[in-house]
């Protein structure tokens, strides 16, 4: 390795297989969550699909919470382990039908706790205007997608062939090696994760800590639990206007809450209002990608499971096989994607982060024209090829390699420093309102005559089309300097 391509700090390899871990034992879980739902416990499909975009949805929507209570209290570090413990007991409560609920809990809570900082950490590692960020979050990234290749190879396998049990535990054996490989492997780190003078974890109290948190995580959970069908009900009673009206209050508290600096700091300056406000513009539009991308765990893995032909070799595969394509393909295609971006950034063909963003969406799009015809064939035939649903997640791989990598580091870079784990919160909440779109999306379109895909179809395209006018006066405020 010469000077001009120097190594990337050590500490990548701990977050690389910490987060390939996790993200086993999430996509583990995610490709069986529904095939569950439907055919072991006989939910209707719209139950399930809503409960699944549900669950999603938190598990985004809470790192807003874990990053803020890092910032201010725990540091990224102990944040991350904590939330690395609590998924571990929600996997493995998975493994015990009764305890559905509480499992999905404890994922939401614990996954609040780990994403946001397990992500900032990667930035921590290098200095500002390191050349290699980028290139550190691409490898983070083969990181998560290598887990998300493994899982419904693994847990799809055992929880469809020999029982659902099987498949989630197995999601919860992983993570607990994730939380052991960032426990052990935290000299490696440096000062990433660790609020000013804070030592590096270890020794009884942080033991103590981290087991206060779980029992909190279980308590908690199980209140929420309690009060959930008084809350429902109240909410259900509300008319559209008032649903509303709520919404929107807890949107502009989310939005105070990043706004504000923590007690004692400076003002932000004009400068970082403006990256904020383009950080949040363009959080705005990965919704409607994200919203047509999950698909892939919800309506797509039902039309693998009831609409597509799986027999290879003699044998039918397992429906949650397909969730395999698309981490696969980022395996490959993730280092000439890095490569390229790198090369276009040095031409006079480079394109802006938002810009390549919004070329992601319309990728997005492509991928459902395609599958619009796959439905289109399957309603007559019965069933379709394979190589439909393998279309999709190809042409959805790629664009999902313009936009995700891209986005990470854009949050990352452009963020103020103080508020670093909250606005990666803020983004990962954006791709949670996606989520539960994304199982609430049927529900919602039943009776209007337009089919699922086709909605996906234009609002992919519409949104992308919109954020590439937009990106050049995004360019502009991401750009500005302190």
């Amino acid at each position: 390795m010469t000077d001009t391509m120097p190594r990337h700090p050590p500490g990548l390899r701990v977050i690389f297989f910490t987060e390939m871990w996790e993200r086993f034992s999430y996509y583990g879980m995610r490709a069986l969550l529904v095939l569950y739902l439907v055919n072991a416990l006989g939910m209707p499909r719209s139950d399930a699909l809503a409960l699944y975009g549900l669950y999603t949805g938190l598990v985004y929507v809470t790192p807003l919470i874990g990053g803020t209570l890092a910032d201010r209290w725990l540091g990224a570090r102990r944040a991350a382990v904590a939330g690395a413990l609590i998924m571990m007991l929600g996997h493995f409560a998975m493994a015990f039908e009764p305890l559905l609920h509480l499992a999905l809990g404890l994922l939401i809570v614990g996954n609040g706790f780990f994403k946001p900082n397990s992500t900032s950490m990667v930035g921590m590692l290098y200095a500002p205007g390191d050349p290699r960020r980028a290139g550190g979050y691409t490898i983070f990234y083969m990181g998560v997608n290598l887990g998300a290749f493994l899982a419904p190879l693994v847990a799809g396998t055992l929880g469809e062939r020999l029982g659902w049990h099987y498949g989630f535990a197995s999601a919860g054996v992983g993570m607990a090696i994730g939380s052991v490989v960032l426990w052990r492997g935290q000299h490696r780190l440096g000062d990433a994760g660790l609020r000013p003078g804070q030592p590096p974890l270890g020794g009884l109290a942080d033991a103590r800590l981290m087991a206060a948190l779980c029992v909190a995580a279980v308590a908690g959970v199980g209140v929420v639990l309690a009060v959930w069908p008084w809350v429902r009900a109240g909410w259900q009673a509300l008319p559209a206007a008032g649903q509303a009206v709520l919404g929107l209050a807890g949107l502009a508290a989310a939005v105070a809450a990043v706004a504000r600096p923590p007690a004692g700091a400076a003002p932000l300056t004009a400068a970082e209002r403006g990256r904020l406000v383009a950080i949040g513009i363009v959080a705005f539009f990965i919704i409607f990608f994200w919203m047509g991308f999950e698909q892939a765990g919800g309506s797509m893995t039902l039309f693998a499971d009831t609409q597509t032909d799986r027999h290879a070799f003699g044998q039918e595969i397992p429906a949650s096989w397909f969730q395999a394509i698309n981490p696969l393909a980022i395996i490959l295609l993730a280092p000439l994607f890095s490569a390229g971006w790198t090369a276009l950034d040095r031409s006079r063909f480079a394109l802006s982060d938002p810009a390549k963003q919004g070329w992601g969406m319309v990728v997005l799009g492509l991928g459902f024209v395609v599958m619009v015809m796959a439905q289109q064939r399957a309603e007559v035939q019965g069933t379709v090829g394979p190589q439909w649903l393998a279309a999709v997640y190809l042409l959805h791989t790629i664009g999902e390699l313009m936009l995700s990598p891209v986005g990470l580091s854009l949050v990352s870079a452009a963020a103020p420093a103080r508020l670093a784990g909250l606005l990666m919160g803020l983004w990962m909440a954006a791709i949670g309102v996606a989520n539960y779109l994304a199982g609430a999306l049927e529900g919602l379109l039943a009776g209007s005559g337009i089919p699922l895909f086709a909605f996906l179809l234009g609002s992919s395209l519409g949104a992308g089309a919109l954020l590439l006018l937009a990106s050049p006066w995004l360019a502009r405020q991401l750009r500005r300097a302190d």
